[in-house]
């Protein structure tokens, strides 16, 4: 079956290519709205205990909302499409980076933000200066996890027009073929494997030292 699958794409390498382009952009953009409303909304709220609390429950219970209900949801409002499913995984992404920002915000030291605050730095260069990265190992973190989730949940977008690799998937399913099944399920995970390998390497260069010490 693999060797069908391997024969279709080098037959189709158009509709391929274009399914795998899809894919991507819909999750390299979902990924960077998720990031760019969440990471400022993290360090914001993990100044502030019960606010903190507050947001890694509501995160948490987000997150647990299965991915295929969140595009469910989306689809009554906003139909389908890539718009629809853009929103979904933004969505689907913004828990853990949420989580992580709070949390790593929450780990600062007091009295490395006092000091600072005690020289006469604002809040907003306490945040950009010492906040951010300080905890940036632990944001980081938030966003390889997000980033393979969002690859995966992609998939289901296929169900409301967003189109993707998910598209063979589903097709497969429908007409029973197995091999244009593995069109669509093998490289989304060797996807979402090499961006796990390859976030967790970036990961280890610049924020591996700073931990060994």
């Amino acid at each position: 079956m693999l060797r069908d699958a391997v024969l279709w794409i080098a037959e189709h390498p158009g509709l391929f290519l274009k399914a795998v382009d899809t894919h991507l952009k819909l999750s390299g953009a979902a990924l960077a709205i998720a990031a760019a409303l969440a990471l400022p909304l993290g360090l914001a709220l993990g100044r502030f205990p019960r606010a903190a609390f507050a947001a890694i429950n509501a995160a948490g219970a987000l997150r647990s909302v299965p991915s295929l209900a969140i595009l469910a949801l989306a689809l009554p409002f906003l139909g389908i499409g890539f718009a629809p499913s853009l929103v979904a995984l933004v969505i689907l992404a913004v828990p853990p980076i949420l989580i992580n920002a709070v949390v790593g915000t929450r780990e600062v030291d007091a009295d490395v933000v006092d000091a600072a605050r005690g020289m006469g730095m604002t809040a907003l260069e306490i945040a950009l200066r010492i906040e951010m990265p300080l905890a940036a190992p632990v944001m980081f973190a938030g966003l390889r996890t997000a980033a393979v989730q969002v690859i995966a949940g992609a998939t289901l977008a296929t169900f409301i027009g967003g189109g993707g690799l998910g598209d063979f998937i589903a097709t497969g399913i429908a007409i029973m073929d197995f091999s244009r099944l593995l069109v669509g399920a093998v490289p989304i995970a060797l996807l979402a494997m090499a961006t796990e390998l390859g976030l967790s390497g970036v990961e280890r260069r610049l924020f591996g030292e700073r931990r060994a010490g």
